[in-house]
């Protein structure tokens, strides 16, 4: 069975700082596990992990993390914390789309856009993608990839541009969807940006077979790119870990543990068995 999506972090060598910042901020936040790699947390029932993955890579505005507040002083608290250190995109204040709103960039880098706005879930911070430049009007193509790749997952909304000569018919400004359960939002930019979607954010897809290893693997990464350790970049670019779910339970055995490290540094897509036997 394929778990629940989460997203991953990528930081230089900050990622336990960057966790317990969150815990800090966040009510209904706690860590989950640490180890000198890889720290998991979760805010409000969403699995996060923060990587220590070295310079080469970081979070960016590509993907945000929307959070649905409930109440109006949870808003302005956020705003007020995560905007510390940090920078604003967008100011707090009324939109067309939301009776209070921001966009802000915390210390670490991460973006957030907080919205004064109940959701229909017990989820209440959603990822977003956001695809720029010559990717905008692709949030149609992407969105129906991925709800008939993931089982348990459809459409939840959909958001049209206003129509006009130079888009495309059926082109999507915003879109909200559920995959396996998770619910993830992605916006169009009609406004040219210098990011894209890079392996400072991905989302990790824990797999309990083989069988559904090689799906996602190859499903997801076709016409993109494959890289090592389970990472891929789809066709979109976006990031995503296609893992063994068993993974976390055999790097902890201390005798195989290392094994299994030496064993999957050299592979592209896990091969259970081989790690198994390790």
């Amino acid at each position: 069975m394929i778990k629940p999506i989460y997203p991953c972090l990528w930081f230089d060598s900050n990622a336990k700082d960057a966790a317990d910042y969150y815990i800090s901020i966040f009510e209904n936040a706690k860590i989950l596990s640490h180890n000198p790699t890889v720290t998991s947390f979760e805010i409000s029932g969403t699995k996060f992990m923060a990587l220590n993955g070295g310079p080469t890579y970081q979070v960016n505005s590509a993907v945000s993390y929307f959070v649905y507040c409930e109440k109006e002083e949870e808003i302005d608290r956020l705003y007020t914390k995560l905007s510390a250190g940090g920078s604003v995109l967008m100011e707090l204040g009324k939109y067309n789309w939301a009776e209070k709103y921001a966009w802000v960039i915390d210390k670490f880098g991460v973006n957030w856009q907080l919205d004064f706005h109940g959701i229909n879930s017990a989820q209440k911070v959603v990822p977003c993608l956001l695809f720029v430049n010559e990717k905008k009007y692709k949030v149609k193509a992407a969105i129906n990839k991925y709800t008939a790749l993931f089982e348990n997952s459809s459409i939840l909304v959909e958001s049209p541009y206003i129509p006009s000569p130079e888009i495309p018919d059926n082109a999507v400004l915003f879109a909200q969807m559920k995959l396996n359960g998770f619910i993830m939002n992605a916006m169009s930019s009609p406004l040219p940006q210098k990011y894209d979607f890079t392996p400072g954010n991905s989302f990790v897809i824990e797999c309990d077979t083989q069988e559904e290893i090689d799906l996602m693997w190859g499903e997801l990464g076709m016409g993109g790119k494959y890289n090592m350790c389970g990472w891929l970049d789809d066709k979109y670019g976006v990031s995503w870990q296609v893992v063994p779910s068993i993974l976390p339970k055999l790097m902890s055995d201390p005798e195989r543990g290392p094994r299994v490290i030496q064993a999957f540094l050299k592979m592209q897509k896990f091969d259970i068995a081989a790690l198994e036997n390790a």
